[in-house]
C-alpha cells in the first residue's frame, strides 16, 4: 500500500540524521543565534550555502535585518554550545553571555569553541514553508585541515527547543 506524498516524505527524513550547525547574526545593535539542522550546500562554483531559519524565532526576526549570517560547524564535542543555541530563546536569554565569542566580519559573533565557521553575504531569502530560506555567499571563514565527529540531529533530538519551529 502506497503512503501519501506527505507521509512517505515524514517517514523518510525521519531516518535522517543532518548536520546540524548555530547560526549567528547581528543587525540593528542586536545578536542572536540557533541551533539549525535545515541547510545544505547548493553550489560548488560559485559556492553557495542555504540556511532555513524558522518564522518563529528571534534569530529569524534579527536576521530580516542582516546582510550577513554566520554559520558554525559543530562537533559532537560541542554539544554543550548546541543545547545552549537549541534550547534556548534570545527573546528570554542572552546566548552571548553565557558563551565564548567574538566579533568577526560584518559585526558577526564567532562562537570560539565551534570546529569552524564562514560568513555568508545574503544573496537572495524566499519562503520555504514555516522557514525562511536565506541563500548565501562565503566571503570569509576558518576551517582547520580535520576535525571530529559532526553533530548531527540525532545528538541534539532530545531538545526542547526555545521556540516551536
Amino acid at each position: 500500500m502506497a503512503l501519501s506524498g506527505s507521509e512517505a516524505f515524514e517517514r523518510l527524513v525521519g531516518h535522517l540524521d543532518y548536520p546540524m550547525f548555530v547560526v549567528t547574526t547581528h543587525a540593528e545593535g542586536t545578536r542572536a543565534g540557533c541551533l539549525v539542522g535545515f541547510a545544505s550546500q547548493t553550489s560548488i562554483r560559485p559556492p553557495r550555502f542555504l540556511i532555513g531559519l524558522s518564522k518563529r524565532n528571534f534569530t529569524y526576526r534579527t536576521a530580516r535585518g542582516a546582510d550577513h549570517l554566520a554559520v558554525h560547524v559543530l562537533s559532537r564535542q560541542d554539544a554543550a554550545l548546541a543545547r545552549l543555541f537549541g534550547s534556548e530563546t534570545g527573546d528570554e536569554v542572552d546566548k552571548f553571555a553565557r558563551c565564548d565569542w567574538y566579533t568577526g566580519p560584518h559585526d558577526l559573533p564567532i562562537l570560539r569553541d565551534a570546529q569552524a565557521w564562514f560568513a555568508g553575504k545574503v544573496l537572495a531569502r524566499f519562503d520555504a514553508g514555516d522557514h525562511l530560506a536565506h541563500l548565501l555567499e562565503p566571503v570569509a571563514g576558518d576551517a582547520p585541515e580535520s576535525f571530529g565527529d559532526l553533530l548531527t540531529f540525532s545528538d541534539v533530538s532530545d531538545l526542547e527547543p526555545g521556540h516551536d519551529a
